[in-house]
């Protein structure tokens, strides 16, 4: 009796363990693709790692503070937090209003760190690439991580998620992390959802409306601090590119280096890096800027 009994309990856990994962996955795979057709991360690696990270959305870090991916605070971080015991006693972690901002924060995360930069050159369905090189890079100090990434990816063929086209994806899985009410309107440029802001709103008048951080908005916007904006300025409401949606731009009176890369959704940093000019120094009038790739000389 006792042994039909263990069988009968081993099987209860495992069967419960794996519906967990399976709806992990149902539950989340439309927004692993979205973030893919952003930022190039394998939809397959953002499902395993969330996984993985969270006990499929069971954790103390998922469950209290929307953590998926186990981001710690790192230097920089000024949103909120949680402390947890991990590779140390009461480590900091970063906590998040919703599950899609975990996903967002690791979309970042991953694409604006210099040790997982050389991931991006690999190809979008090269998975088992994809994670030894977070391995490789220390994303987490398990020295079987990757084996249990691919793993995970193979016994519930995540790597299906990885071909995946964006308008096979509900229309409201696309902007849940945008959800707006309906005095704004959303546009889209060089692929980054903005809004046009009204006179008299400032940064933390939209963050309200579109139930985001200040911080996160003005880290979208590379603006150091809230402030009045102009009738009709461009507010993005996810990050900047690298590139910029057009070749070139002329510059015309009264334009900054700030506004032409607001104008263009490219981040001010690269279109500098892209002109070789020094960061803080301005264009003059009629100058031709680039915007996709760098000036020679």
């Amino acid at each position: 009796m006792k042994a039909k009994f263990s069988i009968f309990f081993i099987f209860f856990v495992c069967f419960g363990f794996s519906q967990n994962i399976k709806d992990y996955i149902k539950k989340y795979n439309g927004l692993a693709i979205s973030e893919m057709h952003l930022y190039g991360i394998p939809a397959s690696i953002t499902l395993a790692q969330g996984i993985l990270e969270s006990a499929s959305g069971t954790s103390k870090l998922a469950v209290e503070a929307n953590n998926h991916f186990g981001i710690k605070c790192h230097v920089g971080w000024d949103g909120p937090s949680i402390y947890h015991d991990d590779d140390h006693e009461q480590e900091c972690f970063r906590k998040y209003n919703t599950v899609d901002q975990s996903f967002r924060d690791h979309s970042l995360f991953l694409s604006e760190r210099k040790r997982y930069l050389f991931l991006f050159s690999l190809r979008r369905t090269d998975y088992r690439g994809w994670a030894k090189g977070l391995q490789q890079a220390g994303y987490a100090t398990s020295k079987t991580y990757a084996k249990k990434i691919i793993q995970l990816i193979n016994d519930y063929n995540l790597s299906q998620y990885d071909n995946k086209k964006l308008n096979s994806i509900k229309q409201d899985q696309l902007n849940r992390d945008n959800a707006i009410s309906v005095d704004l309107q959303i546009f889209e440029k060089n692929y980054i959802k903005y809004v046009l802001a009204k006179e008299g709103q400032f940064y933390d008048d939209i963050a309200e409306k579109i139930d985001v951080w200040l911080w996160e908005l003005l880290k979208y916007n590379e603006s150091e601090i809230d402030r009045l904006l102009a009738k009709g300025e461009k507010v993005y409401l996810q990050p900047k590119r690298r590139k910029g949606d057009s070749p070139f731009h002329i510059v015309l009176e009264g334009e900054t280096m700030y506004s032409i890369s607001q104008i263009h959704g490219i981040k001010l940093k690269h279109l500098y890096k892209k002109n070789r000019m020094d960061f803080g120094s301005e264009p003059y009038v009629g100058q031709r800027l680039s915007l996709r790739e760098k000036i020679k000389f």
